[in-house]
């Protein structure tokens, strides 16, 4: 379009370029708010289009991540798992040994952490626990 052409070029001189004396299309009413003002409201559609996972939770990282427990009762499922006597709980992915449930076979066990009850059990059954650091 030639610039002579263009609507800016009609409205030199007018002072309000056709949009009125009390402050039309100056501040954030003309634009429905300012930011994200109206995504419930009038912006509702916006939102939808652009933005849809704008709203609500979406997760977060823990700062203190859970640790992977074991219990002594269910050792025996991992039997298999057992390399010249031991079975490594730390290779296996879990931080700690805890004592629900009951050891039948003896067995020398070495994990990150176990609860004094969990080394009892195991003890009590014949084998033994190696804590690693």
């Amino acid at each position: 379009m030639p610039h002579s052409k263009r609507k800016t070029r009609w409205y030199r001189g007018s002072r309000y370029h056709g949009w009125g004396q009390v402050g039309q299309h100056r501040k954030s009413g003309g634009r429905g708010g300012f930011g994200r003002a109206g995504y419930k409201k009038h912006k509702w559609f916006y939102v939808l289009k652009y933005e849809p996972d704008h709203f609500g939770r979406h997760g977060f990282v823990s700062r203190f991540p859970e640790k992977k427990t074991i219990n002594v009762g269910d050792l025996e499922k991992y039997m298999d798992k057992v390399e010249d006597g031991v079975l490594n709980l730390d290779k296996l992915g879990f931080d700690k040994l805890i004592g629900k449930g009951k050891l039948k076979t003896p067995i020398k066990i070495v994990v990150r952490a176990a609860s004094e009850k969990a080394i009892r059990k195991v003890e009590e059954a014949g084998g033994e626990v190696v804590l690693i650091e």
